[in-house]
């Protein structure tokens, strides 16, 4: 009898499907498949690649509703949310159909005598992409649409929590007039691990934990087959003396318990300036009175469970070791108790020590924790104190201080007076334990291919 996975609703525990676990013998034969789709894949003129990019995508587009229940009922998002990540997922993808041609361009090296030189992106081949189940299309899109344009295939191993959503980005892909460039592996995290150690796979993308990411980038390195990871993130906001105060809380708490908090670049540390502090914290609690816990199916509900129950205690826990420290939570602070369960109350603690682990450990929950600062130096230097590197914010009217503050922030991604957001013109990356490489903009495009240099000599050979 063929193992199974079954998906369970994080709301109220309900089999949300069973899905047959691909065996060995399935593996290979859809590996194998997006092999040999790739040696057709790659001949289709960029043109007509791009065309049939777009026609896949009007799956998701034709199937929307459909698409963002079934995201709501595996993983929690409310279902507004789910709506609003389809129409994001398609304007990502439409930025990359339409940017593909010039950031894959032919670069042209200046000629030197008879010699003609020039740079082609070529694809790698076979891109294996291990996503993540917070945002079950930004995730894999963010590598799927830019790496079948560039010419590659993919097998896709979406989360265990969230394979329905695998299964859409097959139909929409994987039928394309060459089949199976795109094909969706149901395995589990061991089985993942497997799939790197195919000789076939020539690229591995993947978004989540660091531990994780580090026993990824260890496989992959033994074939020597280059890697984008995606992993965590601390990221900091700063609000300064002069920000426009009510705009700044109502996007840093946004930008804290959007989808529950579980995104890799929500806020998680927000350092305010002693003038506008009291003032911030006010409003703050105000904010956070305003979400509703609910069935994420309910057009009303603002604020989902967690999809890990289990992560619950350990969050209590950071929180009782800051409160013994000496922070105080104002509002939430552990388990709600909300029907079907599963529900961390969106949470505000003050006075956090800089060094506790709710500071310096990855919440991926709707908690904002509040420190005060005497001044942008003192706010710098808290918010470079942590080993991850993805985005950090700066709310300031003052472009000079932004601009100041970013120079010295290793982060991949400065904001000023924005937050918790990705704009696929720019590059996403990370410094330290938040990542390596990058997807979206072209930098994205060029991880995906390789450089091929053209080194010919005209004329007669001597």
């Amino acid at each position: 009898m063929a193992a199974v996975l079954e998906v369970r609703s994080p709301y109220d525990g309900a089999v949300v499907a069973s899905l047959p676990l691909d065996g060995p013998e399935a593996v290979q034969r859809k590996i194998a498949a997006a092999s040999a789709a790739f040696g057709r894949w790659r001949d289709v003129p960029l043109e007509d690649r791009c065309r049939l990019v777009a026609k896949g995508l009007e799956w998701f587009r034709r199937d929307g509703e459909r698409i963002a229940r079934e995201i709501s009922s595996q993983m929690g998002k409310p279902v507004t949310q789910a709506r609003r990540e389809i129409e994001t997922m398609l304007d990502r993808a439409r930025w990359a159909i339409g940017a593909v041609e010039d950031a894959l361009a032919t670069e042209l090296v200046p000629p030197a005598g008879d010699l003609h030189r020039r740079i082609e992106h070529v694809p790698r081949g076979v891109v294996l992409d291990i996503a993540a189940w917070n945002y079950p299309l930004l995730v894999p899109v963010n590598v799927v649409v830019p790496a079948l344009l560039a010419g590659n295939t993919v097998v896709l191993k979406h989360s265990e929590r969230t394979p329905l959503t695998g299964e859409v980005f097959a139909r929409a892909f994987g039928t394309l007039d060459v089949p199976d460039v795109l094909v969706h592996v149901v395995v589990s995290r061991a089985g993942a691990s497997r799939l790197i150690d195919d000789p076939r796979i020539a690229h591995v993308s993947f978004t989540g934990s660091v531990a994780t990411g580090r026993a990824v980038y260890r496989r992959a390195a033994e074939r020597m087959v280059p890697c984008g990871l995606e992993l965590g993130g601390k990221d900091a906001a700063y609000v300064a003396a002069d920000a426009d105060l009510a705009f700044a809380v109502e996007n840093v708490v946004d930008g804290a318990c959007y989808n529950a908090g579980q995104s890799c670049c929500a806020v998680e540390r927000v350092y305010v300036h002693r003038s506008v502090y009291d003032e911030f914290v006010d409003r703050a609690l105000e904010a956070l009175g305003g979400y509703r816990m609910g069935d994420p199916l309910e057009e009303s509900t603002t604020l989902g469970p967690l999809a890990i129950r289990d992560a619950i205690g350990p969050l209590e826990a950071r929180i009782e070791e800051a409160k013994r420290r000496g922070a105080s939570v104002l509002f939430g602070g552990g388990r709600a108790p909300v029907v079907g369960g599963g529900f961390f109350a969106p949470t505000l603690v003050v006075d956090v020590p800089n060094d506790s682990s709710l500071m310096q450990e990855e919440s991926f929950a709707p908690i904002v924790p509040v420190r005060m600062v005497e001044d942008d130096e003192q706010a710098l230097g808290l918010m470079r104190d942590t080993r991850f590197g993805l985005t950090a914010s700066v709310w300031t009217r003052d472009e000079e201080r932004a601009e100041r503050m970013a120079r010295d922030l290793e982060v991949g991604t400065v904001f000023q007076n924005r937050c918790d957001y990705v704009d696929p013109a720019l590059p996403w990356s990370g410094a330290r334990e938040s990542g390596l490489g990058a997807t979206l903009s072209r930098h994205g495009f060029l991880h995906l291919t390789r450089p091929r240099a053209l080194h010919f000599r005209g004329g007669p050979v001597r």
